[in-house]
């Protein structure tokens, strides 16, 4: 492709700020030309902060005008099938929020329906986070031998009333209230695809999911037992109802090797044993980051034909283990 990327952005909600800041830290590459939103007050908004010309109440509305490249879908999830298969239909490549779609079927039936029409990516960035990808520089290199155990815990009290009486989970993503399949699909979907990249493929042994209170419609407590290559056993614990837990959202990760033992608590990554090193990570600054390098990944790979790393059969593969894990939690957990 040649010249400036011409964007349009699907969605003006509040992951879109991050979207739109890592758009235009590629300025003469890409721009973001028109955005869609059927909240007026939203997408007026966001045009205003990044200079978009052109705005629409929908997707459709923004296909028919053309003038695209691309589309970047950061609408909620349960109109993404319907959106990429507009932009497939307009022969546009498409850079989709994950997942591709609300359920494993569904997922696969749009991969199949766009496969040879369009190049489609999905936005799965919690792997581009620069402590995820020094970390596996790290395995890469041995430095930890064989990985036998691992395990990664989200622990947080962002879905119980702070002092003012508010749940700072839900006020930051008001949707999640309303989700059947809350914490595993919505959050931890990310850690599993995290883990996947690290660790090599991995398989759901048990799954056991929670709800504390009547402020979700879903789950705010998930254990995932996993297995994984040469006999590794994998362990996901996480809570969004913790008292005594700050509200905002940490990961801590330890993965035991027969040589050492890599550890990440929070922005600090260090491995133990006899190639014991660490780095300190700022962890707003990696936030924004993890948008600027999948993004970066989605231009770069459309310039060179390169194949997305978070192509659709990666993110199927991902979603099968959330498939699994409501499976295994049992019927009423997948509702």
């Amino acid at each position: 492709m040649s010249g400036v990327l011409r964007v349009g952005l699907v969605g003006a909600g509040f992951v879109t700020l991050y979207h739109l800041r890592a758009w235009a830290s590629l300025a003469g590459r890409a721009a973001v030309v028109a955005i869609a939103d059927p909240s007026d007050a939203n997408r007026r908004a966001r045009a205003e902060a990044f200079g978009i010309g052109r705005t629409y109440p929908g997707a459709a509305a923004m296909l028919e005008a053309g003038g695209l490249d691309a589309v970047d879908v950061a609408a909620p999830r349960a109109v993404h099938a319907e959106i990429v298969r507009l932009c497939a239909d307009h022969g546009l490549p498409v850079l989709c929020q994950k997942p591709l779609a609300p359920t494993l079927s569904e997922a696969e039936a749009l991969r199949a329906a766009v496969a040879g029409r369009i190049r489609l990516m999905v936005h799965e960035n919690w792997r581009f986070r620069a402590y995820y990808r020094e970390a596996a520089a790290w395995l890469r290199e041995g430095a930890v031998g064989r990985p036998f155990a691992a395990r990664l815990a989200v622990v947080t009290s962002g879905t119980l009333p702070d002092a003012e009486g508010r749940r700072p989970a839900l006020e930051r993503q008001p949707f999640m209230r309303g989700e059947a399949r809350m914490l595993v699909a919505e959050v931890l979907i990310h850690h599993l695809d995290t883990l996947r990249m690290l660790l090599g493929p991995l398989r759901v042994t048990a799954c056991t999911t929670a709800r504390s209170g009547p402020a979700l419609r879903g789950e705010d407590t998930a254990l995932i037992q996993l297995a994984g290559p040469d006999g590794l056993a994998a362990q996901v614990f996480a809570s969004f109802a913790a008292h005594g837990h700050p509200p905002g959202a940490v990961d801590r990760l330890e993965i035991l090797g027969d040589r050492g033992t890599l550890r990440l608590e929070g922005g600090e990554l260090s491995l133990s044993g006899p190639e014991a090193r660490s780095r300190s990570f700022d962890l707003e600054a990696t936030y924004q980051g993890s948008y600027d390098a999948t993004i970066r990944h989605f231009v770069e790979r459309l310039a060179d034909g390169g194949p997305f790393e978070t192509g659709p059969e990666d993110n199927l593969e991902t979603l099968r283990l959330v498939e699994d894990c409501y499976r295994l939690a049992g019927a009423d957990a997948a509702r």
